[in-house]
């Protein structure tokens, strides 16, 4: 321990400081050793606490991190003895739990490896997609379940229950804790980039800066522990390109189109570091790839008129081939209005809309409304515009959509 005790300030920087570095490599060390997820959360918690009360008495300890690595082991320990439960395990753990609070030796931290386990449980294909979310949120990146709740607009209690069943489902089934194997490594990962790219989907179609930064977080990290994944880069170019505009997309609490947005209140930094992720790449390009590669154009355009939007066509035309979807199809034809002519996009918007998969999408609406203004029809547009309205699922897309109903007013 260091002299003397710490100041309430100095100790609640040092303890966010160990915990913000160490907590989820001690989650994942003791969910290996104990196989017990909760007991892995509730003894790096009570470390936690425990810190609160000891380090303003007895001084801040010259390795925050170890004391807490080994506080938690402890407190996992004395719950199983409690138990009288999983006696190989208790022996495993006191075998491996550190001599002093203040080991500074790296060798008494958790490996690099148990994170990556940890990430790869959570987002195990024998999980729904929705649970594998919520664990994922909750596990590895420590969001309190009623925060979880709120971003996905459930309850807390519905939350919990998820999480439990997830649990339970991972012990029943008997999940492997581990990294998968070479032959099934790329299947895997792409559930995971999955995972988190939904939660930033999530994040940004609500504008959740709490959703979108954690996805971005966790994507860091995944590409810290697999720096030879192509697309784990590329997922996080993808992220960081489209979260870069945040600050002008919403100004006032109102949605602003991306042809409309402030290009000055673009985040140059988050671009620069997503461009410089899509020039380390080594491999082929997967889906996330030429995702990231449709927001590098627009990204690198500094006024909206200036959108190579013919290479932007090429680009869906190639991610059509890679991950055919409506979505995707429909956002090609946007672009190749502004390519071609409104007409143009028109037309392959009329093939689009026949997939009963965008029966009732408000994007179709939206979107024929938009081109048919663009090509002089200002009547049709609007009606369009107003199916779009109808259609639309949240107040902002609403009230977004009503401002492009009034300009086309007469």
């Amino acid at each position: 321990m260091g002299d003397g005790g710490g100041s309430a300030e100095e100790v609640r920087r040092a303890l966010a400081g160990a915990v913000a570095e160490q907590r989820l490599r001690i989650v994942a060390s003791l969910i290996r050793t104990t196989g017990d997820w909760d007991l892995a959360e509730d003894a790096v918690s009570d470390a936690a606490e425990r810190a609160l009360l000891t380090w303003p008495r007895d001084g801040i300890p010259d390795n925050p991190a170890a004391w807490l690595t080994a506080t938690a082991r402890r407190r996992a320990i004395d719950v199983l003895r409690r138990a009288a439960v999983e006696r190989g395990k208790l022996a495993d753990l006191a075998a491996t739990e550190p001599p002093t609070d203040d080991a500074g030796s790296d060798d008494m931290l958790p490996m690099t490896d148990d994170r990556l386990r940890l990430i790869f449980t959570c987002c195990h294909p024998a999980l729904s997609l929705e649970a594998r979310v919520a664990l994922t949120l909750k596990v590895v990146s420590a969001l309190p379940t009623d925060a979880i709740a709120r971003a996905f607009l459930t309850s807390e209690a519905t939350m919990s229950q998820r999480l439990l069943r997830a649990k339970r489902k991972i012990a029943h089934a008997r999940v492997p804790y581990r990294v998968p194997s070479d032959e099934l490594l790329p299947e895997r990962l792409e559930g995971v980039l999955a995972v988190l790219y939904l939660v930033f989907a999530e994040g940004y179609a609500t504008t959740s800066r709490t959703l979108a930064d954690e996805a971005i977080r966790l994507g860091r990290l995944l590409v810290e522990l697999m720096p030879d994944s192509d697309e784990s880069r590329a997922l996080l170019a993808l992220m960081l390109l489209q979260h870069s505009r945040r600050d002008a997309r919403e100004v006032a609490g109102e949605l602003v189109t991306l042809e409309q947005q402030d290009r000055t209140r673009w985040d140059r930094d988050a671009i620069d570091a997503g461009l410089a992720l899509l020039s380390s790449r080594s491999g082929d390009r997967g889906a996330y790839a030429v995702q990231a590669d449709i927001a590098a154009v627009h990204a690198t355009a500094t006024a909206a008129e200036e959108t190579r939007w013919s290479e932007i066509v090429a680009l869906y035309d190639e991610l059509l081939a890679l991950a055919p979807s409506p979505v995707v199809a429909l956002n090609r034809s946007i672009a190749v209005g502004m390519s071609d002519g409104a007409l143009a996009g028109l037309a392959a918007l009329d093939a689009v809309a026949e997939d009963p998969r965008l029966a009732d999408h408000h994007l179709v609406a939206a979107a024929r409304g938009d081109l048919l203004a663009r090509a002089g029809l200002p009547d049709e547009a609007l009606v369009a515009i107003q199916r779009a309205i109808e259609l639309a699922p949240t107040a902002a897309e609403r009230h977004q959509l009503e401002i492009l109903a009034g300009d086309l007013h007469p």
